[in-house]
């Protein structure tokens, strides 16, 4: 996801993700914000092949608009969450 060409103006201070698995592959689905000016907000949907591929895209987004971990919501659905689990 590349939000920077279009947000680099932007102070974004929360993070709302949602991961879902669909057909093999995982719909990565997020929405920023500035809890202090509504009219700060981005959202996007991108696919990834796995799931470490779909964690790796919300972190990075978070490191590239400095959002702590505190201010990040995650919603995680997965057909059979232990599938994609190491035990």
């Amino acid at each position: 996801m590349n939000f920077s060409k279009h947000a680099s103006n932007y102070n974004f201070t929360r993070m709302y993700a949602h991961i879902a698995e669909e057909d093999g592959a995982f719909a990565v689905r997020v929405r920023l914000l500035n809890h202090l000016n509504n009219d700060e907000c981005a959202w996007g949907e991108e696919i990834a092949a796995t799931f470490d591929l779909a964690s790796t895209m919300i972190g990075a987004l978070a490191s590239e608009f400095s959002i702590p971990q505190a201010c990040i919501s995650i919603k995680i659905v997965m057909n059979r969450f232990k599938d994609g689990t190491i035990h």
